[in-house]
């Protein structure tokens, strides 16, 4: 008799325990409403719960919207109308191709010239008793230059000495007339875009610093002479490079799988 009466008390003083102490609220209550600080509160509504579970299946809670919608900002477009800006007033649709290609890349030219020849005059000077020096480029040069070399890609030969050839059924004509075998290797052999004994220092961080010049002026240009409209797209594009630079990729999934990624900015007329 003793036995089960303190064991019927020891239950008794667990109950009571157990009814005191506050519980959490629930995962159902937290969604349907915020926490409440006040736990006598939330330990009844529990109870509530507990008691109406047998009765009737709970419901999940309804997600609403906000009370106030979200608003997206737009800015009204500030820019000039899209087309040629007023540096490039003397370009009319009489103009001709060449006037419009000297319009972006005349001091490019000028830059080849002047660093192909300071780097030739360089490399003379590394020698006591060097060869015979050889007269300067021109632009004339540099421009016949690049004709021959955009024109290589439309016909294809197996060496470079063959667009020169004399053999009746190979030759072409536009080749010698154009410019002689030897200039056309003497300007390759000694292109060069910018000086290498200006800035001594290290140029780790910047990887284009042989092209630095060239691209900044074509950058320029570009951004120059015409007006985007306020339809753009920046996307990336894989320039096609076989040779050996750092920064070039493979992209197995791209036509050119080895090139070199940049990014363009393009308006809806399709100028870059």
């Amino acid at each position: 008799m003793d036995s089960d009466s303190n064991k019927d008390k020891y239950h008794a003083t667990q109950k009571s325990e157990d009814e005191e102490e506050p519980h959490p609220p629930s995962r159902w209550s937290s969604l349907s409403q915020p926490p409440s600080p006040d736990y006598s509160a939330s330990s009844s509504e529990d109870e509530d719960d507990v008691g109406n579970v047998a009765g009737q299946q709970r419901q999940p809670s309804q997600w609403t919207l906000p009370p106030k919608p979200r608003r997206c900002l737009v800015h009204n477009f500030t820019g000039a109308p899209n087309g040629k800006s007023s540096k490039a007033a003397h370009i009319t649709p009489a103009s001709t191709p060449l006037s419009i290609l000297l319009l972006y890349f005349a001091e490019t030219v000028t830059l080849l010239v002047v660093e192909t020849n300071r780097y030739y005059h360089q490399f003379l000077d590394s020698f006591e008793d060097g060869p015979s020096p050889q007269r300067d480029v021109t632009e004339a040069e540099m421009f016949s230059f690049l004709a021959l070399t955009l024109q290589m890609g439309h016909t294809a030969k197996d060496r470079l000495k063959d667009y020169w050839t004399k053999i009746e059924q190979l030759r072409i004509p536009f080749y010698g007339q154009t410019l002689a075998r030897a200039r056309y290797c003497h300007i390759l052999c000694f292109l060069h875009f910018t000086d290498n004994n200006m800035n001594e220092v290290d140029r780790t961080d910047d990887r284009l610093w042989k092209i630095q010049d060239l691209f900044e002026i074509i950058r320029t240009n570009f951004s120059k002479f015409y007006n985007p409209s306020q339809h753009l797209a920046a996307d990336e594009v894989i320039v096609k490079f076989k040779g050996r630079v750092l920064f070039k990729q493979y992209i197995p999934k791209k036509h050119k799988c080895f090139g070199i990624k940049m990014f363009k900015l393009c308006d809806s007329t399709g100028y870059t």
